[in-house]
Formats: C-alpha cells, structure tokens, sequence
C-alpha cells in the first residue's frame, strides 16, 4: 500500500483525549506506545510495503478484510445481508438457511457489492480552497456563503474525475476533515466482482434480532464471507465465469487461541462519522428534532413495511433489508435520544460556551481577528428550523424506490443536455455507469405496491401540516380540505395505474432518453418528479447556504478552542480507514449490576424459546447438549466463547472491522456497540463505551462443527 506520509497538524491542536482509549487515529497518527500491542506502528501502517492495513477494505456499508491469499473477506452477516438477500428465493432461502459455496465454482455474484482498497491519501486542502481564495493574497475572493459551498463542490468533482482510472479500476474520494477545515484525496482499488462464499443462518448470524440489537449480553453469530474476483489480468473487472480469485497484498492471520479480561486490542475500519466536537445547536438541533423526528418516521414506515411482508414469501425476502436496516436506525435513535438526556450533554456543552464567550470577551484582539462563531452558528441553526419539518418530510420521500428513481430519471434528462462544466457535479458524465447499475441492483427486490402505501403516507404527513407550509405538489391535489385525503387517494391510485416507472425494465431505458423523449410519455410519475425535484433543489439551495457558513465558523471555533484550552484532539470519523485501540472489559450499565466481557453458547441455549428471534437450530443445540467444543473452548468460562466487549472506539461502519490482539492476529470481528455507548458519535465514556465483538472462536466452531465448512478452514491461516 503506498501513502503519501502527511502530518494532521490542525488534528492535534484542539480538545483533549479524555481517555487513552478514545479516538479513531488515522493511519500516519497512530500512538507509537501503546500498552500490550508489541507491532510498531509502520508494522500496521506503512507507505512503502505491505502492511496490516492493507488486508482491511471497505465492503457494502460496513468494513471486511482478507483473510488468505486467495481473496477470501471476512465481514459481519448484517453487512453481507443484502447479498445472502438478493440471492434468496421461496426455493431458495439462503437467508433463513444459510448458504455456503463447496468449491469456487459454486460461488455466487454478490449484487451491487464492491470492496475498496485503500492505495493513498494526501493533503489537498490549498487545491479545494483555490477556488475561493485569490492565489497571490490568500485572500478570500468576495463571494457568498452560497457559492462557496458550490465552487467548492465542483472542484471537489474535477478533482475525482482526474484521479478515476477505471481501466485499472482506481477512484478518488475527496474527503472534509474537521467540517472543512481540510481535504484529502483518497484514492482506492474498486474491485467490482464480489462473489458470496458463506453465510449461517439467520437462526445463527441474526441470533436475537432487533430485540438483541444494541444490547449485551449478546449471542449472535453475526460474520459471513465473500471473494474479490479480478480478470485474468489482475485488473478489476465486472463479474464474468473467466474471472479468477484477487490476490491481495496483505491478508489476516487468525488466532484460535483466543481473548482473555484486560487483552490489549485494536481495530482496523471504515468509521462513518461521529460529532464531537460540535456545538450545543448541532445537539439541541439533534435531541430535539432530528432524532425524534426520524424515530417517528421510521416506525411508521417499518410498520408499512411488514405489513406489506405479510403478503408473501417472496415479498418478505424482497423488503427484509429495508425492514432490517431501519429497525437498525430506529434503536440507534432513540438510544442517542436516551444517552443525550442522561448524560446531559446538552446542558454541559451550554456551559462550555458560556466559559468560552467569557474568554473571547477578553481577548478582543481575538475577536477582531476571528469575530465570534458561537453566535453566527446559533443564527444559523434558528434559520434551518424554519420549514423544518416539511422540509424532511420531502427529503425523506427518496427512501421511496419508485420515487428516488423516477426523481433520478427526470433530473437527469434535463442535467444531461448541458455542457458538463455547467452541470451540478453529481450529474457528470463518470457517475453514470453507477446509475445504471443501482438501476440493475435495485430491480432484484423492487415491489411497487410497498412503494404506493408509502407515498400516501408522506403525503399524509404533508397533508398535516399548516396549508402555508404545504408543498405545491400537495396543495394542487385537492380543491376541498375536507376531502383532501380521498382527491390525495384518488391521484395516487392513478399514478402508479398509468406510469412506466412501475417496470424495472424501462428505468435504464428511460435514463437513456433526452429531455424531449421523456416529456413526450407523458408518464404521470414523471411529471410529479418535476415537481417533487423543484423541492429537493429548493432544499439544496438551503443547504448550500447553511453548508457554505458553516464550514467557514466550525473550523474558526475549532481554532479558537485551541487558544482557549492549548489541548490536543483526533479528526471525527468520516469513512477514512482508522485506527483504534483498547482492552477486553466488562462494564457497570447502573447500579448494583455488572456485565461480563464474554458470552456464551450456553447463553444461546438460556435464550432460546423456539421461536424468532430466538431459535437456535436443533444442531447447535445437541452440539451444546454433547459438549462437542474441540479446541475452541474458553478456559474462563469452560464453555464456547459467542461474543465479547472491548473498550474500542467505534461507530457505524465498522461493522465487519477485523478485532485483532497485540501481534496482529485477528481474535473476533466488531459489529455492534452497547445501548449504553450509542451516545459515542458524540462522546465516548470509558465507563460505558464498548464495542461488541464475534469471537473468532465461534466462528471457527460454526464452521467446522456446525456447517463442516472445511473449505473454509482449509483456506485461512490458523494459529
């Protein structure tokens, strides 16, 4: 893996790291002591050779890595789902009962899977902020907030575009650090051929399901395994029967000796984001709306949802991942609302500021140097509620398929017939293969009638609202409030009767038509995508305006925090590959009740009722009821180790992260973190932040005393 060696100097200049276990470091700041990891640091890290990191990669939402020199990733169930899904059928149900590949052969595509390889990253902040800044001065030229964020945006686009090599199958991603404070360019590997290897069945790799979902004691077998594949060449290809496995440079080995209480660990991944050092606005903003409102939105649209499931095998195999994803950020929204009132975030940020604008009152030189960010964000949180509601209502109708791609469709017929230079940079011509194959991706479990139920429920929720807050699209649909819903009723029964949208096959082939062909189908869901599209550019807009202040005043107050207190701190998580450390240990959630660091399958057993989500398969449970452990049994707690916590700093896509022990060998795989420590986006507790990880123990077990995956077995290297 080369990297361009780069000193986040700005990371290291505002708050301090509360707890030597706290910060997600990245790849050139990673602590050259730690505690009971005997690697150096360029043993994890390097940018000349191979190196740990190089075996961890981005996969689906989450994270996996190599585990032999043949390809072979492994990664959590949940983030597999969608590809154990979009396989499944009545007939064949590989989600209900698992899958596995006995030969190479018998490997299957992995729809809309890809994996991303870290090549390099370097600093292209001067390059980003050009645009805004007159080069002979540093000036910044006189524009506005608004153009700012658009000028930016679009060199962020060029700068993608030329770094895409798609014959040798590299991308770049320019990513913000510190809210836009800097830019990097990261380039990676895309591997377009992922193929699905092996899965347990959801009776072992959903064990608990959403009951289970963020909580300890934990019991679910939540790991699968995919394939790179690359052509003949080496080179990155789309799926074909010549293409042969992907040999990486560096791949995992794994340890079947285990964890013990107070092991040093570490964790390689792909964090989403967290927001800790955000203002008091961004947390009121958060608790009191944003969280709330979501929680609302996707209970209602879950219970649509299974609903609809009801209908059918086939419709319940085909709506499970939005099913299952939802629920995932249900209960991560309310235990952010939970975690906010308990630890009083809130108020504890108030009383930071209030400390802070004391200090800014007495530095005038200060404020005439970098004014006061505080009460410009606070102004500009105070014009984004304004609309609020109506505004997230609209945003969140994309989550609709039929919607997101009639909306798509049409944007693009106008976007396409401009010269590139004048298009929005997400309407640039190298996007488009992706388009097309979301399209294909997206025809595998698509089922309209979900679709119609839940546009009448935004629409409903719209319908609510003050009739001076109502969107045009709503208020031109009926001429009488009082029957509003049945002319609502009525327009929707004819626009899913009449349009062409409803059909997977004619998305690709409408994206391919001009502006004219489009408008001359007169497709009724075409014609509500104009519309609709007229909001979500008016919100943009918004945005755009908000965006363009906003990462001129957080970089300033960030800057600021460091003339205050002089104290250190790490980037927030922003899907760059990481670095995290910590110790195998329990946790006291409350008073009088202290929770173990590992779990067992003798837990599986005390849980199982026979019934979802708790039904251990009978063969699980004569392997317990025989005692039939082998070499995997845990000398604590005389039983086969399920899961364990970890004091490690993680977030959401760090699902699949490689767990791994001092000498770098891979113990378990992260793919939940503790009700307790959800709060940790926005600041982590070493008294309750846990990462809960599968054993690699169980893993081993489920393969080899369980599926007889000896294929499997045979291919990593064990220790």
């Amino acid at each position: 893996m080369k990297r361009y060696l780069s000193i986040f100097i700005i990371f290291i200049l505002l708050l301090t790291i509360l707890y030597p276990e706290e910060g997600m470091f990245t790849l050139d700041n990673i602590p050259k002591k730690i505690k009971g990891i005997k690697l150096k640091p360029d043993e994890i890290f390097s940018p000349t050779g191979p190196c740990l990191a190089d075996a961890v990669i981005i996969i689906g939402g989450g994270t996996g890595s190599f585990v032999s020199p043949d390809g072979l990733i492994l990664t959590n169930h949940h983030v597999a789902y969608q590809a154990i899904q979009k396989n499944s059928s009545p007939e064949n149900n590989y989600l209900r009962d698992g899958f596995y590949a006995r030969s190479l052969e018998e490997e299957i595509p992995a729809p809309g899977y890809e994996a991303y390889i870290t090549i390099d990253f370097k600093n292209i902040t001067d390059t980003v902020k050009s645009v805004i800044k007159f080069e002979e001065s540093l000036r910044e030229k006189d524009m506005t907030p608004e153009e700012k964020a658009k000028a930016i945006e679009k060199k962020i686009a060029e700068i993608e575009k030329a770094s895409e090599n798609e014959e040798e199958g590299i991308i770049g991603q320019v990513i913000s650090f510190l809210d836009g404070m800097e830019y990097y360019l990261y380039r990676y590997l895309k591997i377009k051929d992922i193929r699905l290897v092996y899965a347990p069945p959801s009776s072992i790799g959903v064990y608990g399901g959403d009951i289970d979902n963020w909580m300890w004691p934990r019991h679910t077998g939540d790991f699968s395994f995919l394939r790179a594949y690359v052509g003949p060449d080496g080179k990155p290809s789309e799926y074909s029967k010549e293409n042969v496995p992907f040999k990486p440079e560096k791949y995992l080995i794994v340890s079947s000796k285990g964890i013990k209480k107070n092991d040093a660990v570490f964790i390689l991944g792909y964090p989403g984001s967290t927001m800790r050092y955000r203002t008091s606005n961004s947390v009121d903003w958060n608790q009191n709306f944003s969280y709330p409102f979501r929680i609302r939105l996707f209970k209602d649209v879950i219970e649509i949802l299974e609903d609809e499931s009801k209908k059918g095998e086939d419709v319940a195999i085909k709506l499970s991942a939005r099913i299952r994803g939802l629920n995932n950020a249900l209960k991560n929204n309310q235990g952010m609302v939970d975690g906010f009132k308990k630890s009083k975030l809130l108020e504890r940020k108030k009383t930071q500021e209030e400390e802070f604008k004391l200090w800014l009152k007495k530095n005038p030189d200060i404020i005439k140097e970098y004014g006061n960010p505080l009460d410009q964000i606070e102004k500009l949180y105070a014009e984004l509620k304004k609309g609020a509601k109506r505004d997230n209502l609209i945003r969140y109708m994309i989550m609709i398929p039929t919607v997101r791609y009639a909306t798509t469709i049409q944007k693009w017929s106008i976007e396409k017939e401009k010269p590139e230079g004048e298009r929005k940079p997400q309407y640039m011509d190298f996007r488009i293969p992706r388009i097309k194959r979301e399209f294909e991706i997206g025809a595998k479990d698509y089922y309209y009638p979900a679709d119609k139920r839940l546009l009448g429920y935004f629409f409903e929720r719209l319908l609510e609202l003050p009739e001076n807050e109502q969107p045009q699209f709503i208020k031109r649909l009926y001429t009488d409030k009082s029957k509003a819903k049945e002319q609502i009723k009525k327009f929707i029964d004819n626009v899913f009767k009449k349009t062409q949208i409803t059909n997977p096959e004619m998305w690709i082939k409408m994206f391919n038509m001009n502006k004219a062909q489009l408008d001359s189908l007169n497709d009724p869901f075409i014609e509500f995508a104009k519309e609709l599209n007229k909001e979500f550019d008016r919100i943009e807009n918004k945005n755009y305006r908000f965006n363009g202040m906003i990462t001129e005043l957080r970089p300033k107050y960030y800057k600021l925090l460091k003339k205050w207190k002089g104290n250190e701190m790490y980037p927030d998580a922003n899907r760059t590959i990481r670095f995290t450390y910590g110790y195998i240990k329990g946790y006291k959630p409350r008073d009088a009740v202290f929770y173990d660091y590992i779990t067992s399958l003798s837990g599986i057993i005390e849980k199982h009722t026979g019934e979802e989500p708790f039904n251990a398969p009978d063969k699980l449970i004569k392997l317990w009821e025989n005692k039939n452990y082998g070499i995997y049994m845990d000398k604590y707690i005389n039983d086969i180790p399920v899961n364990f916590l970890a004091t490690t700093d993680i977030t959401g896509g760090n699902s699949g992260s490689p767990v791994l022990n001092g000498k770098g060998e891979l113990v378990g795989l992260a793919f939940d973190g503790n009700y307790e420590s959800m709060i940790s986006d926005w600041q982590y507790d070493l008294n309750l932040t846990r990462t809960i990880a599968v054993d690699i123990r169980y893993v081993l077990y489920i393969l080899e005393k369980y599926d007889s995956a000896n294929r499997i077995l045979e291919e990593l290297n064990i220790k």
